[in-house]
């Protein structure tokens, strides 16, 4: 059956020296030290994950695709690159970099890459210039992440944001990224196993109680990691707001529940049991294949949770790749051989 991953992350081969160009550092670069393989490391020398040639090679990524049955891959770059925290101008740069590239792999591989750009959110104005450009790139949509130097979502200031991308037609995709609590937690990896649901959490709750969601009812946007611990705590977030609406309803007055079957979100939640209740929450529409390719926490073989669970073909169609074509605003014939 045809196979669309929605959560695939790629950097360019040969990242330019920011710190050189905009005189202050903090900046990811690549340091290809034996062939195929490279160290994502910060300009001041701290070493931040190992990745392989599957990182930046889409030749290397179309061959595993083909060993694992996927037909596309959305293609979104590492959210380490998302670099909130620069200078507006320079995020802008860093961003339209990264997007062009992007943009370049699909020109190459139409039938195999779509693609979700990234925007400087720092600066509201810039993010969508920069969202106008990915849309004149060919790109399907955007992919932030759920804070912006530690604001929520749900601040009004990104509202403008939602509504152009909304306007634009543009999906977004929602990806955990500086944990809340991550300085807390350094061992055991718990910064990524703990603080991304609860982050993902935590930007879904904001986008709801704020009433961003209500303001932006054609918004088609997507959560990561099958919405990280919001599917699975709903009846206490509901129960918050019932109990105590002074808190929880102040600038929504609507039943957070509700918003369930306006998102989206990827099926990557390792668990079966998990992935049913998913379902029963949202609906196979609001559901999709997404790996977290080509990271070791993500699903190693891409499909095969979907593939093991008795679902019936409708069910699996939209799982495996009608909803993400729902989600970006594609139709299939654009990926027809």
């Amino acid at each position: 059956m045809f196979k669309i991953d929605v959560h695939t992350h790629i950097l360019p081969k040969d990242i330019p020296a920011w710190k050189d160009r905009f005189g202050y550092g903090g900046f990811i670069a690549l340091d290809h030290y034996k062939p195929c393989c490279a160290h994502m490391v910060r300009d001041d020398g701290k070493q931040f994950r190992d990745v392989e040639a599957n990182c930046w090679d889409p030749l290397i990524r179309i061959e595993e695709m083909h060993a694992h049955g996927v037909h596309v891959q959305v293609l979104s770059t590492v959210p380490v690159m998302f670099s909130y925290w620069a200078k507006p101008a320079d995020g802008a740069a860093i961003a339209q970099f990264l997007n062009e590239h992007i943009a370049e792999i699909i020109s190459e591989f139409p039938l195999r890459f779509a693609g979700l750009g990234t925007v400087p959110l720092q600066d509201i104005t810039l993010a969508i210039k920069e969202l106008e450009n990915c849309r004149n790139l060919g790109l399907a949509g955007v992919q932030i992440g759920t804070n912006v130097n530690q604001l929520n979502l749900g601040e009004p200031q990104f509202l403008e944001f939602f509504r152009a991308c909304e306007e634009l037609d543009m999906a977004v995709f929602v990806h955990p990224w500086e944990m809340m609590g991550g300085a807390d937690m350094q061992k055991y990896w718990l910064p990524w196993l703990v603080g991304m649901p609860a982050e993902t959490s935590r930007a879904i709750c904001s986008l709801i109680f704020s009433g961003t969601l209500e303001k932006c009812p054609l918004l088609r946007i997507c959560f990561a990691h099958g919405g990280g611990s919001f599917p699975s705590t709903i009846g206490r977030i509901e129960h918050g707001f019932k109990v105590r609406p002074d808190l929880c309803a102040a600038d929504n007055p609507h039943n957070p529940r509700k918003y369930l079957e306006r998102m989206y979100f990827d099926s990557l939640v390792h668990e079966p049991a998990m992935l049913k209740m998913l379902l029963a929450l949202a609906g196979p529409e609001h559901v999709m294949l997404g790996t977290d390719y080509p990271f070791p926490l993500g699903e190693l073989e891409p499909g095969k949770l979907i593939d093991e669970m008795s679902f019936d073909d409708a069910t699996r169609e939209k799982l495996l790749y009608q909803s993400a074509l729902d989600w970006l605003g594609i139709d299939r014939q654009v990926f027809a051989q």
